[in-house]
């Protein structure tokens, strides 16, 4: 009697697509991300403005849709969609470094470090960037530690700045971060144009690896003028 089996390649087949559907999850909430920090660090760098334009900045995203929508609703909405995006991000990002892992469960006997550094610290350079996120929203969104006093809840954001990076220690934590963000946005960026197709020859490999550093460049170096830029007194109360 004839019997019929269903092809080996049906499992891998599924396996390979929903691997490609975790990647492309992963590209397209990490642009979302970049999207972000470009508009927070134009945010961020209105301090060297003064305080009143910083503060007036930081008021006017809280008006943002209304009346529409409540007072501070679309940062609500925002910071829902970050969240949303975060979950994604690395829950995407688990699933394929266990897949990766569960593939190769020998390592090999002799390692050769032929990746980028970006590359090489993605899984530590995430979990810096997670921590520090978590932090930053304490000091500055949710609670508003000042950690020079240990006051919470002030209504003067632009103090607030000003007294966290007066602290040498707290400018140099967040300057770890940006250089953890740098790398990170380095190999992300390049990796999410590879995912989207974008890096089909040498030439455009290339353009994409370039394309990471300017993203990387700009924007952590963006967000360090300001705590540097407090800590040497160009900005000041």
């Amino acid at each position: 009697m004839a019997t019929t089996t269903r092809p080996s390649l049906v499992k891998g087949s599924r396996s390979t697509r929903s691997t490609i559907a975790l990647k492309l999850l992963m590209a397209v909430s990490g642009l979302l991300f970049i999207a972000f920090v470009v508009g927070h660090m134009y945010g961020n760098l209105k301090a060297f403005a003064g305080e009143e334009a910083f503060n007036h900045y930081a008021e006017h995203l809280r008006e943002l849709g209304e009346p529409m929508l409540p007072h501070e609703g679309f940062l609500w909405i925002l910071r829902i969609g970050l969240i949303a995006a975060i979950v994604v991000h690395v829950g995407c990002a688990m699933a394929l470094w266990h897949r990766a892992a569960k593939a190769r469960p020998v390592k090999y006997a002799v390692k050769r470090n032929t990746t980028s550094l970006s590359s090489r610290t993605m899984r530590w350079g995430g979990l810096t960037i997670l921590v520090f996120v978590v932090w930053h929203l304490l000091n500055f969104t949710i609670v508003k530690i000042n950690p020079s006093n240990g006051d919470t809840g002030g209504d003067n954001p632009y103090a607030l700045l000003v007294d966290t990076f007066d602290l040498w220690w707290m400018t140099i934590i967040y300057l770890i971060a940006m250089v953890a963000l740098g790398f990170h946005l380095h190999h992300g960026t390049f990796s999410s144009l590879q995912t989207l197709g974008l890096t089909n020859s040498a030439t455009s490999r290339a353009r994409a690896r370039a394309t990471g550093w300017i993203v990387a460049i700009v924007i952590a170096g963006g967000f360090s003028l300001v705590p540097l830029s407090v800590l040497v007194g160009i900005i000041e109360k």
